[in-house]
């Protein structure tokens, strides 16, 4: 059995951050969890309600309307964070006073905002489940101002990490026998983002992360090996290894296409002969890299160092991973185009309030139409559609319902969990994912179908709406 990277990689972070204002002090500005990050019509919408007393319950529903082409399925992430944002929401007092300064908030206004956390209740699909268009990720309910005021977090949270999640899932599927490891934090967009990347690779099967901030967070394996400037600073290749063979002899992994690879695997065969103990192994970051693959193994093999691994990194993606399925690579190192889902970076996302005061509201915008009432997602066998329904429909024999109540009067039902649940949550759902579904290309999503409570609410609000807004003549004009 050839061993896996877990060597911890040489990299270093720092920590930045931007201050809204001068008098801003250097802890306030790098703090967590803040009410101004939000959009500011959120904030706006938030002290009207309060000014006109508006204070009933609120469900928002946040769903993705339709899967970005070549999408068979998403998969959740990002819940970790939300739950969070939402525990410790507050404003703090600089934060007012930039409100009072700058955005011309009311004394009134303020003193709302000032007492405001968040007091309710939050239903999601755990992290690492599959997902389809229409589908809520999550529902907040909670007092109108506290559930609006959160949208923008929330859409950030879910959106990117079930980006990048999604993606790192099809590379999963793409070469299921291998390592994966996220590469992603240097080209990510922004050190933050690096960290979310760690985590939903993780939870979509990927086994590491040269990142190291995210590794310690999240006990995730780091990996690293060393850098074309680490050889180049050497007067030669074979000094380069030599030195690094040295420095580290659990694990040694030479990257060994500085100059030319085929001479960079006979130089690292030849330093690591003389090795008594740990483990060896090289990486190939150009060229053919399935024939590189095979001819290195070959020579690997037959210098003795039949576990020896190969690992290969640059540029790669799920149809990369795909074209070098069977050749003799071990691992991969996966970076740009996972960590900022290069060819999918958003989902048409939403986050829409679906009821209000006990009753149901949707919006009629053609193309945006929304499903009114808080809902619930019943899961069936492995070929059958998903129900798309309302919260209190009578669940249907032999469905497991998708989303679970994670917070309620503001606080977490449990604590955190550990990476390592969502990925094995994940698993089984790839396990009952179908295989149309996982295809890389052109793939047929899981249907998604209404239930009849749903359908018939839906049509009957439509109709209340259009008579009441008196929209008679202009729905007709349209038909």
């Amino acid at each position: 059995m050839r061993w896996r990277p877990t060597n911890p990689p040489t990299i270093t972070t720092s920590a930045s951050s931007v201050g809204h204002r001068k008098r801003c002090s250097q802890a306030e500005t790098t703090t967590a969890v803040s009410g101004l990050r939000t959009d500011l019509y959120e904030i706006r919408m938030a002290a009207s309600y309060s000014r006109r007393g508006m204070t009933a319950p609120a469900t928002f529903s946040l769903f993705t309307r339709k899967l970005p082409r070549e999408r068979g399925f998403l998969v959740a992430a990002g819940l970790a964070d939300c739950l969070e944002f939402l525990q410790e929401l507050h404003f703090d007092a600089d934060e007012l006073r930039y409100l009072a300064d700058v955005v011309g908030l009311g004394a009134d206004d303020l003193a709302a905002l000032g007492e405001l956390r968040f007091t309710g209740e939050v239903r999601a699909v755990p992290e690492g489940r599959v997902v389809f268009a229409d589908e809520p990720l999550l529902e907040v309910t909670a007092p109108i101002a506290q559930a609006q005021l959160v949208e923008t977090a929330l859409l950030n949270f879910v959106t990117f990490q079930t980006s990048v999640a999604t993606k790192a899932a099809r590379c999963r599927i793409a070469a299921p026998h291998a390592d994966l490891i996220d590469f992603a934090a240097r080209r990510t967009h922004g050190l933050e983002a690096a960290r979310a990347v760690a985590r939903a690779s993780a939870i979509a099967g990927f086994t590491g992360t040269s990142y190291v901030a995210a590794a310690r967070e999240f006990d995730l394996p780091s990996s690293g090996t060393m850098a074309h400037s680490y050889v180049e600073a050497f007067p030669d290749e074979r000094s380069a290894f030599t030195a690094f063979a040295e420095d580290f002899p659990g694990i040694t992994v030479f990257l060994v296409d500085t100059y030319d690879t085929a001479q960079g695997v006979r130089t690292a065969i030849d330093v690591a002969g003389g090795r008594t103990e740990g483990l060896v192994g090289i990486r190939l970051d150009s060229g053919d890299l399935a024939e590189l693959a095979r001819w290195s193994r070959r020579l690997l093999d037959e210098a003795g160092f039949s576990t020896a691994r190969i690992m290969a990194s640059g540029g790669l993606d799920e149809h990369q991973l795909a074209d070098l399925a069977g050749t003799p690579i071990d691992a991969f190192g996966i970076g740009t185009r996972m960590g900022v889902s290069a060819d999918a970076p958003s989902l048409d996302s939403a986050y829409k309030l679906v009821e209000y005061d006990h009753h149901p509201v949707m919006k009629l915008s053609p193309g945006k139409l929304t499903a009114p009432g808080a809902k619930q997602v019943h899961r069936g066998a492995p070929g059958e559609p998903d129900l798309l329904a309302l919260r209190d429909d009578i669940a249907p024999p032999g469905r497991e319902p998708l989303l679970e109540v994670v917070m309620r009067d503001g606080a977490r039902l449990n604590d955190p969990e550990p990476v390592a649940v969502a990925r094995r949550r994940f698993e089984g759902e790839l396990r009952w994912l179908p295989d149309a579904a996982r295809r890389l290309t052109d793939p047929s999503p899981v249907e998604v179908s209404w239930s009849p409570e749903l359908q018939r609410l839906t049509d009957e609000l439509r109709r209340s709406l259009v008579t009441r807004m008196g929209l008679e003549n202009t729905t007709k004009r349209k038909q």
